[in-house]
């Protein structure tokens, strides 16, 4: 048993925090679902590197940041999960230009504060980000968009790390981009185990006033249509090509439908929120019955957007 294993952080060089049985309801925007085995929060990006090169090989990896796309299930999750959002939330300027410029993001920064970051600094393109609720790197992983902006369309390269702690700098062309869809393409027949550190995003000269009017209007438009005042992960599923989940989802008679303490959302049919008590369970059986019902009804299967994890 190593050190970090027994808890004994110092020795081993490490200066995050190192929580067990962690209630990964705490830590997803669903607010549901069992515990974290183990779960860190690394100081900053050394420690962060450090804490992954400590870990057993064998030992389960899961990284994430404001948990706006997860579900765990109640049984919970065996291995190590990594929070980012302290650590890795840097956002700053990156070789500006007269025509335009980059902006550095780091993966536990969250999306909003990227897209306000740019309209301040007289940047444009980055406005769509204020519509994903969660962090860059959760955004870099799925290649989250809304209201026609998508993020790979504005990366210039990106950051990551492996199993090991080894850094990389890689380009889009390393990875295999499509919608809602992201994946190193492949390096020989074991191919590491990466993750997204940060992003630099490419963006334009623009009008800051005119990017934070569209921000404020996006803004509108999203708390319009979703049900942003009960626990969420967005949108549920995929549209698929030339249809939307949502309609489809209504076309069944899904919309309100409740199972437990979860319930399809009344006022946007890809959303299931919870209405103060649901179980994991819940909400997995709510995406299964629409999955199912949508497959029989239309012929069409839906994929997910969302990410289930864990234990039964």
């Amino acid at each position: 048993m190593n050190m970090v294993e027994t808890g004994n952080l110092a020795a081993a060089g490490l200066r995050g925090e190192l929580k067990r049985r962690e209630p990964m309801a705490h830590h997803v925007s669903w607010r549901a679902g069992g515990a974290a085995r183990t779960a860190y929060f690394p100081a900053d990006l050394d420690d962060l590197i450090a804490f992954l090169r400590s870990l057993p090989a064998a030992e389960p990896v899961l990284m994430t940041g404001l948990g706006s796309n997860l579900l765990v299930r109640d049984g919970g999750l065996r291995g190590t999960v990594i929070f980012t959002q302290r650590a890795l939330r840097e956002v700053r300027l990156d070789h500006l230009g007269v025509l335009g410029g980059g902006i550095y993001a780091e993966a536990g920064a969250a999306s909003p504060k990227v897209a306000r970051f740019a309209a301040l600094n007289e940047l444009a393109g980055a406005e769509f980000l204020t519509g994903i609720p969660g962090t860059v790197g959760g955004a870099l992983a799925m290649n989250a968009g809304c209201y026609g902006g998508e993020t790979w369309n504005i990366v210039a390269h990106v950051h990551t790390v492996d199993r090991a702690g080894k850094r990389r700098v890689r380009t889009p062309e390393e990875y295999e981009i499509d919608y809602r869809h992201v994946q190193l393409k492949a390096e020989g027949p074991h191919p590491s185990e990466e993750w997204f550190l940060a992003a630099v995003f490419n963006l334009k000269r623009g009008s800051g006033a005119e990017s934070r009017a569209k921000i404020t209007e996006l803004l509108k438009r999203r708390i319009a249509a979703q049900p942003l005042n009960e626990p969420n992960a967005g949108s549920v599923f995929r549209n698929p090509q030339g249809d939307y989940a949502a309609r489809l989802i209504e076309a069944c008679g899904l919309k309100g439908h409740a199972i437990g303490g979860a319930m399809i959302s009344d006022k946007h049919a890809n959303f299931i929120v919870n209405r103060g008590a649901a179980r994991g369970a819940d909400i997995e059986a709510l995406i299964l019955l629409v999955e199912r019902s949508v497959k029989e009804k239309f012929g069409v299967a839906l994929e997910r957007e969302v990410r289930i994890v864990g234990e039964s």
